[in-house]
């Protein structure tokens, strides 16, 4: 039967250095030389180790932080749901297994437990509870969306969230609007504020007035937009960026309510996965942030790290986003810039350093 595995004593004496070292360098923490923390995962490559203490088990992690502690599904959300099946056939791919854990509290005990080679983090929060157990014990990570705090030696996926932005608002523009509104403003994801930064920072280059309406996931009618709706046609928004999945919905019900037309008098645009709103009566524009290629880059980042730790990258590696065309920012009485061919066209938004395979093929909405 094959021994229990190398423990960090075993690292720690084949790199010459003291077992609080090898625990920072495997974990990202402690203040490490890069040189050393690279010897130190050569080493641990090179026995063998797992963070387990024990042989490899072949099984990946996964779990979503954002809001831990609610007792939410988060695998009916489209983006999830999308991302989740893509990982897990990445996992598959490469010969291992995809566990998921539940966005519980009562699930803590298994952050510190359960019994795989590494963890993906979908959408961390600062002073996350779950990222903090898996630091302690060394099992290395990978991110979908930027940590708040990233340390030396952190991977995540993520898309570039200021170019989204810009792309959206700069469509909207070219399409006629004059007074664009911005439905954000909750959570502490680091893409929300990100986008809200860019947004703020395009309103002022242009001297538009910012127009930011709360969103609010119980608020399916739609009511933070009332306000807005209701005020004078000279700073009622023509147009809405909608930054999380139920937003169109939200916006398309205070649209109806207040009488205002899509697109004659609203212009319209959700990011979003889910296919209905291709279908809707109008077909509304939509922004991907194609899960299924974060979810299989972020499982081969993680299987780099597992495999060859030496020759990781560390840092953010970039998905591109896709804005996909529809009625709802197509006036007949402007001519936008970019002429959907038929019903509906899609282009990528540019990316820094981006993922294999990222530009290839069209989202599927």
């Amino acid at each position: 039967m094959p021994g229990p595995g190398p423990t960090i004593a075993d690292i720690a004496r084949a790199a010459e250095v003291s077992t609080a070292t090898v625990s920072h360098a495997l974990g990202g923490t402690g203040r490490v030389g890069e040189s050393t923390r690279r010897r130190v995962r050569e080493v641990a490559a090179a026995l063998g180790y797992s963070a387990r203490r024990g042989p490899r088990t072949r099984t990946l992690g996964l779990a979503v932080t954002t809001y831990a502690g609610s007792a939410w599904n988060y695998v009916e959300i489209a983006y999830f749901s999308r991302l989740l099946t893509a990982a897990t056939a990445a996992a598959h791919a490469r010969g291992y297994a995809l566990t998921l854990l539940p966005a519980d509290r009562g699930a803590e005990p298994l952050w510190h437990t359960l019994a795989v080679d590494g963890m993906l983090l979908l959408d961390s929060p600062a002073g996350d509870p779950v990222l903090r157990a898996l630091r302690a014990r060394g099992l290395p990570v990978v991110f979908d969306g930027r940590p708040p705090d990233p340390r030396p030696g952190d991977v995540w996926v993520d898309n570039d969230h200021e170019a989204t932005t810009r792309e959206v608002l700069d469509h909207l523009a070219a399409a006629g609007a004059t007074r664009i509104a911005l439905h954000s403003a909750y959570g502490r994801e680091y893409y929300t504020g990100a986008g809200t930064s860019a947004y703020a920072r395009w309103c002022a280059e242009r001297g538009m007035a910012e127009q930011v309406v709360p969103f609010d996931p119980e608020d399916a009618p739609g009511h933070a937009f009332d306000p807005v709706f209701a005020g004078p046609g000279r700073t009622r928004p023509d147009a809405v960026y909608c930054v999380y999945d139920p937003g169109g919905r939200q916006a398309l019900a205070a649209a109806a309510r207040h009488g205002l037309r899509i697109p004659q008098e609203l212009l319209l645009v959700c990011a979003s996965e889910d296919p209905a709103y291709a279908a809707g009566d109008p077909p509304v524009s939509t922004v991907t942030l194609r899960p299924e290629v974060i979810g299989e880059s972020a499982v081969a980042a993680l299987v780099a790290l597992l495999e060859s730790p030496e020759a990781a990258e560390p840092g953010q590696l970039t998905v591109p986003a896709a804005l996909t065309v529809r009625t709802s920012t197509v006036r007949t009485s402007s001519r936008p810039a970019r002429r959907p061919s038929r019903s509906a066209r899609t282009s990528s938004l540019p990316a820094s350093r981006t993922a294999p395979g990222a530009a290839l093929g069209t989202p599927s909405l």
